[in-house]
């Protein structure tokens, strides 16, 4: 879908002719300009920001004005993409009501074109709403971190069998209530397959293994950026943290010695225009 203004109707065609959507995560006008180039098919505004852009724990403690902020930022670069703003945590969770408003802001504050959720059958009513409303949602279901503390942690998720057919029952859930896509996340791959199988809608994994409809992952850890800790799910396409440790190193041994700047990174004035100057400063 590269180079062409990617709609909700392309994503879930995607699915009917199977090919894998690829999705990745932005938080600024930087990384939304290379996603852009890049040419992937749907860019997510998250809440993950929290964590690797704001230094916070988790991504709890970001708000509505972080979102608005961000997704803004990268509307600006990201002209092709299927843009997704994150609902942040107690956003949509108090009433619905509340969370058809605040998804209304993300998209007339922000630019982004649909919004994501996290829950599963629990917010099956809500996401109805939303979309009722007129505004697409993609659901997030498996591990979802805005929760996490009452899951155990960043844990994988479905490891026993009710566990499972609880989440293939949230991804039925959730595609009854009009989702166009959802997120699963860090479950193990067969049922990944398995969900992926239940519904009609695409399935975009981050840890669920390869048979499910697409793949999502938080850029910094894929490019090596962010290395506080490093899901399993992840892999490194590069490593341009130690690159950019090296470049500030050179810079730093440079200002110190006095090579930077060299003539060539200075600006020239006219002799006549500096022997005046200087004559003017004797006076």
């Amino acid at each position: 879908m590269a180079n062409t203004k990617v709609s909700v109707l392309d994503v879930q065609q995607a699915k009917e002719d199977g090919r894998k959507l690829v999705m990745m995560t932005a938080y600024d006008y930087p990384f939304g300009l290379m996603a852009d180039e890049a040419g992937v098919d749907i860019v997510l505004v998250g809440d993950s920001l929290g964590m690797v852009v704001m230094g916070l724990e988790g991504t709890v403690e970001v708000g509505m004005e972080h979102m608005i902020h961000h997704i803004k930022a990268v509307v600006r670069g990201c002209k092709g993409p299927l843009i997704v703003g994150d609902m942040p945590f107690m956003s949509y969770n108090t009433s619905i009501r509340e969370a058809i408003q605040n998804a209304g802001r993300l998209m007339k504050e922000g630019g982004c074109e649909v919004i994501k959720l996290e829950g599963g059958v629990d917010f099956a009513p809500t996401i109805q709403a939303i979309v009722k409303a007129g505004i697409p949602v993609q659901g997030h279901i498996g591990l979802t971190p805005q929760t996490a503390s009452a899951l155990g942690g960043f844990k994988m998720q479905g490891r026993d069998a009710a566990a499972a057919h609880q989440i293939i029952d949230d991804a039925k859930a959730l595609e009854d209530a009009g989702v166009f896509s959802m997120i699963l996340e860090a479950v193990p791959a067969p049922l990944g397959k398995l969900v992926a199988e239940a519904v009609k809608v695409p399935v975009i994994g981050i840890g669920a293994g390869p048979d499910v409809d697409g793949q999502v992952l938080v850029t910094h850890d894929m490019v090596g950026l962010f290395d506080k800790f490093v899901p399993k799910f992840v892999k490194q396409y590069t490593r341009i943290r130690p690159i950019i440790l090296e470049a500030l190193g050179e810079y730093k041994k440079e200002v110190q010695e006095g090579v930077f700047p060299g003539p060539e990174h200075s600006f020239k004035m006219p002799a006549e225009a500096l022997t005046q100057l200087k004559k003017m400063i004797e006076k």
